[in-house]
């Protein structure tokens, strides 16, 4: 598992597209699983989560993404990735999980 969290400032909307296009067009078999939207008074939450196949570990990985934002305050992304792995007690390597972060981090 590989987890990025980061504190980021202009418009909600920009953000959620640029993530979603940003990942949907950095690889072949990006796909979006999930997506949830939620928000309460000035208060709003989206929760992303994409799959794509990792070619060095030769299985999927999952991305989920998940953006914060209360009023006009900062935007608080969380992300962590998670799949890499192809061993049944622990994990073996973790370079799926990491690129996949990689194109987010990339992105930002």
């Amino acid at each position: 598992m590989a987890t990025l969290v980061r504190t980021l400032s202009g418009d909600f909307n920009h953000w959620l597209t640029k993530i979603e296009y940003g990942i949907m067009g950095g690889s072949v078999s990006a796909s979006l699983e999930g997506t949830s939207d939620f928000s309460n008074g000035d208060a709003r939450c989206s929760v992303r989560v994409f799959e794509r196949y990792s070619y060095f570990g030769g299985n999927r990985v999952s991305l989920n993404v998940t953006l914060f934002q209360n009023g006009d305050g900062p935007i608080y992304l969380s992300a962590i990735s998670s799949g890499g792995s192809q061993a049944l007690f622990f994990k073996i390597n973790t370079w799926g999980e990491e690129a996949f972060l990689d194109k987010l981090r990339d992105l930002l």
